[in-house]
């Protein structure tokens, strides 16, 4: 007989994305290996306790292994490699490295498939211009699971959220979406990579993993961060209310700039129809069905950690790029460059 041998799958980085994702794949069967930074050894050393909003139960997550010499990658043999690292941080020396190792991995292994999942404005072209891998060995990706360290923040509480597990926990996440996560097909290769990964997470039985053309992601991905940092401006109020009178001027502005980021180039025809059918109606209404699913987290307090703190600079970052896209492509862009404007006057 056969053995069946189990999918091999190696996660870049073990903070929020990494540990929920890797727990979704061991429930589906696979084989986990994370690369962590050395200090990290001691986090990792014991089972990953995990804090489900959903069902108000700890998940006890303990069958993995690391790494944490990324030469120790090459010559792995994993099906897949999956990237958690955000754009700042992977586009840094210590980041360039790794991609450089990553592509050496890829090249002796043409088999192994890589998930980008870090967020930042056509970062795949970056990568496979950094990793010199071929186009179709590397694909974006991203988790639609909402996750934080319970360690670094104290989200507010909402029934029933049970506040003891809670603390008991090193993660909490809820999982409220269709999907749980999202593989992006690319224009230039194939979508095997998306449509075989997306068997392998639904395989966990909790969850699906959704496959999306990559320009449409892209466009709705890259114009969240208008609002977060429109958000930021007004304090993060809940989304419910962030088209009131109070804040009117503001929004208006920043659904300018939605419709501006999603009218890039890079977003295709399917961006452009997005920014066609974006209403400051139509968009405040959408931020309020994402509030209400997810209680009793607290969307827009988690917001305001993951991306008004731990991630700022990438969304900072992540706007100038898309102003400095927009302007070289010929647009105006004078909702988001004012947006920007308020953002950077905030900061001084």
């Amino acid at each position: 007989m056969t053995e069946i041998t189990k999918p091999r799958v190696l996660i870049i980085g073990a903070g929020s994305m990494g540990i929920v994702t890797g727990y979704y794949l061991h429930l589906a069967g696979a084989e986990v290996t994370f690369l962590i930074r050395p200090h990290r050894k001691e986090a990792l050393n014991r089972p990953q306790i995990l804090y489900s909003y959903d069902d108000n139960t700890l998940k006890t997550y303990k069958e993995y292994t690391y790494l944490t010499n990324p030469t120790s990658i090459i010559g792995g043999n994993y099906h897949y490699i999956i990237i958690t690292l955000d754009g700042v941080a992977l586009r840094g020396e210590t980041g360039v490295q790794l991609v450089k190792t990553i592509g050496e991995a890829g090249l002796r292994n043409p088999n192994t498939k890589i998930l980008l999942g870090t967020i930042f404005f056509d970062i795949r072209t970056w990568f496979l211009q950094v990793s010199g891998l071929a186009p179709e060995q590397v694909t974006t990706c991203h988790l639609d699971i909402h996750v934080y360290a319970t360690k670094d923040v104290a989200l507010p509480l909402h029934p029933p959220t049970d506040a003891e597990l809670l603390a008991q926990s090193d993660f909490a996440y809820s999982d409220k979406w269709p999907q749980g996560f999202t593989v992006d097909v690319e224009d230039d290769a194939s979508p095997a990579i998306a449509i075989a990964f997306a068997a392998l997470w639904n395989a966990c039985g909790i969850s699906r993993c959704a496959v999306k053309p990559a320009a449409e992601c892209a466009a709705f991905i890259d114009s969240l961060f208008p609002i977060f940092a429109a958000s930021e401006l007004m304090n993060w109020p809940r989304f419910r209310d962030i088209g009131s009178a109070d804040h009117r001027e503001l929004w208006s502005l920043v659904v300018a700039a939605v419709k501006e980021v999603r009218g890039l180039g890079a977003h295709g025809e399917i961006g452009r129809q997005m920014a066609r059918e974006t209403t400051e109606e139509g968009l405040a209404k959408t931020l309020r069905e994402w509030e209400d699913l997810f209680f009793p987290l607290d969307v827009q307090q988690f917001n305001r950690f993951h991306h008004g703190a731990k991630l700022k600079a990438q969304g900072r970052e992540h706007l100038r790029a898309c102003l400095e896209v927009g302007v070289a492509e010929g647009k105006p862009m004078a909702a988001l460059g004012e947006l920007m404007r308020r953002v950077e006057a905030n900061i001084a």
